[in-house]
């Protein structure tokens, strides 16, 4: 597992005193959001000094800390990869593998790509106690689509952009000098840049009708209908950090589809969706 290094700290703290101020819907002031970092930070390195001497009193101090740095997200309205890949970092020091992943995957929508992110949320997932196997359906999918599934969202819409530009400047040469840029290179051109557009626009559109989710709870009983009187969907209760889609919300319920294709209903304060703090997430 990748420690959190002290450099990482001052990033998070450097990137949350320039934006703070341009945080729109924010209820805590700048000097608030510091305070609440180095608070933070301190309290993180208390718990890393004191882990293997007083472990109980670290894992208090570790969650004081993560605390402290959700609510500079949550109420000082800071969205920042660092900042939730420090919390997630956090969490998964004191076993919390739900929060880990919860923050892991916030972190993930600001820098996809970075190295320690990926290996510390692979290795979370593979803490987990429900596997999941994973529908052959989708595994053809991510074959057959492999640029769609092995590119992530922002390298996926500089590759749109990029062939956008680069078909309008060929289109634009070719009526001055038709042999300035090819036919066959303008076509190949124009339907890579609307394979990725398709591709961005789908996933937006996904993610916005039935977002992510992460199980936050240490167990629940998954069942087959928005209610306690139903009966559960599964011989087995689902797990802190079991990743879902959210499909529907009703009343205190959540339908939702697991990674395997089935679906069921948990209560919406056993779970926290990946978009941001729910006012129904479980408390701890």
């Amino acid at each position: 597992m990748t420690r959190v290094r002290r450099h990482d700290l001052c990033i998070v703290g450097i990137a949350l005193i320039l934006s703070s101020g341009a945080c729109f819907g924010a209820t805590l002031s700048r000097e608030e959001i510091v305070d609440l970092y180095s608070e933070g930070k301190s309290l993180f390195r208390q718990a890393a000094d004191m882990a293997r001497a007083d472990p109980k009193s670290a894992k208090e101090l570790y969650v004081r800390a993560a605390r402290r740095w959700e609510r500079i997200a949550r109420k000082g309205g800071i969205h920042n990869g660092r900042l939730y890949y420090n919390i997630g970092n956090t969490w998964f020091r004191i076993g919390d593998l739900g929060r880990a992943i919860l923050n892991y995957r916030r972190a993930e929508r600001y820098m996809p790509n970075d190295p320690n992110l990926i290996q510390n949320l692979q290795y979370a997932r593979s803490r987990r106690r429900d596997p999941f196997e994973e529908p052959e359906r989708r595994r053809v999918l991510k074959t057959v689509l492999f640029w769609h599934y092995d590119l992530s969202m922002p390298q996926r819409s500089r590759v749109f952009a990029v062939c956008y530009v680069l078909f309008w400047v060929g289109a634009s040469t070719r009526l001055f000098a038709r042999k300035a840029f090819p036919k066959w290179a303008l076509v190949c051109v124009g339907l890579v840049a609307a394979l990725f557009l398709g591709s961005v626009a789908a996933e937006t559109a996904m993610v916005a009708s039935e977002p992510a989710g992460v199980i936050l709870a240490d167990e629940v009983v998954a069942r087959k209908g928005d209610g306690e009187t139903y009966q559960p969907s599964f011989k087995e209760p689902l797990h802190a950090g079991t990743e879902f889609r959210l499909i529907e919300e009703r009343r205190d319920w959540r339908h939702i589809e697991l990674p395997d294709g089935r679906r069921c209903w948990i209560p919406a304060k056993s779970s926290e969706l990946v978009r941001g703090a729910s006012t129904k997430s479980m408390a701890t």
